[in-house]
């Protein structure tokens, strides 16, 4: 691994919308908002936001996957500003079972169309 890439798994270029919750230290709700992702991995996404997030907080996120709904609960682990938007990377904590295998599933339907157009880039 290279100082600038820490990635485990592969990332794939990926814009979908998504929503998120933060969830307060104590437990409470507190802001609701939404986004898009500009990648996904098994283990992670890179989202845009309207507003920052930072480092350290945690989100319910609702992914949508092309005609699916995916549940994810994660961390933000980073957040910098790109031309008045932010973009925050964010590790996933807990997925269920049945949100995993739709997200499993999306990742290699993406990961086969990417191979056989010639331009699968690995980021690890």
């Amino acid at each position: 691994m290279t100082a600038h890439n820490k990635r485990r798994f592969i990332r794939m270029d990926s814009l979908n919308l998504l929503d998120y919750l933060v969830l307060e230290a104590d437990g409470s709700h507190g802001r609701y908002s939404m986004g898009r992702t500009l990648d996904v991995s098994v283990d992670g996404i890179r989202l845009e936001t309207v507003q920052p997030l930072r480092p350290g907080t945690h989100l319910l996120i609702t992914l949508g996957l092309e005609e699916n709904l995916v549940d994810i609960e994660g961390e933000v682990v980073h957040c910098r500003p790109r031309r008045n938007r932010f973009l925050s990377g964010v590790t996933f904590w807990r997925v269920e079972k049945a949100d995993r295998h739709i997200l499993d599933q999306y990742i290699n339907a993406f990961l086969k169309y990417r191979e056989t157009a010639g331009e699968l880039e690995w980021d690890i």
